[in-house]
């Protein structure tokens, strides 16, 4: 299967799965589609050195190895699953400084004080407001929880790895490349909430110039008119929209032109009354 699947905000991609003895096999590389609306190319080369690239609109957008991006061939190299991390491996860079003293009296220091700045209103009655007491504020001499600096460990070895081993499973297939070659007629797998796609001029070869070539000849042409009658239909639509602007800028100005002459008659019959 290959092809863009654009569904919603959260689905954009190309989908590039190969069906290889018996199970599909995904691309493991992004591949991000066009999403606007119109014409777009949509090429996928798969070489016999077991290579393939993907373009859109003639450009490469991603290339790469078909050992490498799908999961059809197990990786001849594979970490040791038995291989168990040793009891003395240390993987801590820094540790505790164990020559760092808690200071004496550091667990006394209250998190809070009595605000040494707050004052009694002169308004308050001790009898009916009660006895007075000051807030209290955070102790700026508080530093939290005392913990001990961090020095380098010395026994610090790095992150632990597996070792490689050869893959049992791995079976080489020089071909893999022929997962394309039974590929002799077209399906479409279709889900449209939107009416409006279209899928036109698809071709199956095994010339990439020749490929290029039709596309050349047959849909950029198509695209650059896209983009030309594209162009101009934002134009009318900016040109309609300035126009709409003006018009209710206008409209308002008469509006407010129509309230202005209705405070002056109001004004008027106010002087006559006096």
């Amino acid at each position: 299967m290959f092809g863009p699947d654009i569904c919603g905000y959260s689905t954009k991609k190309v989908h590039v799965i190969f069906t290889y003895k018996g199970k599909n096999h995904l691309i493991k590389k992004e591949i991000k589609p066009e999403t606007d609306v119109k014409t777009h190319i949509y090429t996928l080369i798969v070489k016999p050195d077991n290579t393939y690239e993907v373009l859109i609109d003639l450009k490469s957008v991603q290339k790469g190895s078909l050992y490498d991006d799908w999961d059809m061939i197990p990786p001849k190299i594979i970490k040791d699953p038995k291989a168990k991390k040793p009891e003395d491996w240390d993987e801590n860079e820094e540790i505790d400084d164990p020559e760092d003293k808690k200071p004496d009296g550091y667990d006394d220091i209250p998190k809070q004080i009595v605000d040494p700045d707050a004052k009694k209103p002169e308004d308050w009655d001790d009898e009916s407001d009660g006895e007075w007491e000051a807030p209290m504020i955070d102790n700026p001499e508080f530093k939290g929880e005392w913990k001990p600096k961090k020095i380098k460990n010395p026994a610090y070895k790095g992150k632990w790895v597996a070792p490689d081993i050869d893959n049992p499973d791995f079976v080489d297939d020089p071909e893999v490349y022929n997962v394309v070659k039974s590929n002799g007629v077209i399906g479409f797998e279709l889900w449209q909430v939107k009416a409006g796609t279209v899928f036109d001029n698809i071709l199956v070869c095994d010339d990439a110039e020749y490929a290029k070539a039709q596309a050349e000849k047959n849909i950029v042409p198509l695209q650059k008119k896209e983009s030309e009658m594209k162009a101009e239909q934002d134009k009318q639509e900016e040109e309609k929209r300035k126009a709409e602007e003006e018009e209710r800028k206008a409209k308002e100005a008469a509006e407010e032109d129509d309230d202005d002459d209705e405070d002056d008659d109001d004004e008027d019959d106010d002087d006559e009354d006096d």
